[in-house]
């Protein structure tokens, strides 16, 4: 089998966990592959090869190392099994099982899956179409660092939603849901739902609601006023540069989806009970 390691650099225990299952994985006969800055930053020596032409994707870190692990693999269908050594690890699928117990399960084929949606969000700044975005968690327009709240208008398939001066929208999946989306107020949604979340982040008025849309909905966010429209966009996470003025930005769900292995037991409701209401 051939496996891509995504570990996160900044994690010693990441960079350890890679050169073990290097080690063992190669001397039982698979082929483990690194991009060559993850290799070099976390000093494994591994294969150079990308997680598209993988059989798996294993994400060593937290969620946020499963979305990057996410992004590499631009569309391809290769499934993604998330070993927790960071402080969350709402999306990892492996509970306390080690790592290299957790990746042989895998491939004896003994993991189930679960299949997240994702968003893809065209951004139009100066009047052009810049390009086109994928995201697993959320899409935030909203104000830039520093920068005073913006007037954001949102519409829903053309019909006006509402108009917020706040410091952004959130336009979320429902795996997003327990992520940026919740922090600002957004219901939990189980994420085998493919739903879009609209959540107003910090928004001036008193009636300012989360919604959840079907999967069919597009999700249009402008800015109406001049002078309240310094806003820049975040794809889980990242900020997108903005060389000219952020103009418009449509979110759907995108068409391709994001495969989850999981070889612990855990469901949606005892994910939520033991990461966000344990005591």
């Amino acid at each position: 089998m051939r496996i891509h390691l995504v570990p996160n650099p900044d994690n010693p225990s990441a960079c350890e966990t890679a050169r073990a299952l290097v080690a063992a994985l190669t001397q039982e006969g698979h082929v483990l592959t690194m991009s060559p800055e993850d290799s070099a930053a976390c000093g494994v020596e591994a294969e150079r090869g990308g997680a598209p032409v993988s059989d798996l994707v294993v994400a060593l870190g937290g969620d946020g190392t499963i979305l990057k692990a996410a992004h590499r693999l631009a569309g391809a269908d290769v499934p993604v099994l998330g070993v927790n050594l960071g402080r969350l690890g709402f999306l990892c699928g492996t509970g306390t099982i080690d790592p290299l117990t957790a990746v042989r399960e895998v491939i004896a084929g003994r993991a189930r899956q679960e299949k997240r949606a994702m968003l893809r969000a065209s951004v139009t700044l100066g009047c052009r179409q810049s390009g086109t975005h994928d995201a697993l968690n959320e899409v935030f327009i909203g104000r830039c660092a520093g920068a005073r709240a913006v007037d954001l208008s949102v519409t829903v398939n053309d019909e006006p939603l509402a108009r917020w001066v706040c410091d952004g929208v959130a336009v979320s999946t429902a795996t997003g849901s327990t992520a940026y989306a919740l922090s600002a107020g957004g219901p939990l949604v189980s994420p085998d739902l493919r739903a879009l979340l609209v959540v107003p982040v910090c928004a001036h008025s008193l009636q300012a609601r989360a919604l959840v849309l079907d999967e069919s909905a597009r999700v249009t966010v402008t800015m109406p006023d001049a002078a309240r429209a310094e806003a820049c966009v975040v794809v889980d996470g990242d900020v997108l540069p903005c060389r000219t003025p952020l103009q418009r930005v449509d979110v759907t769900l995108g068409g391709s989806d994001v495969r989850l292995l999981r070889i612990d037991n855990r469901g949606f409701v005892s994910s939520v009970r033991d990461t966000f209401l344990a005591g």
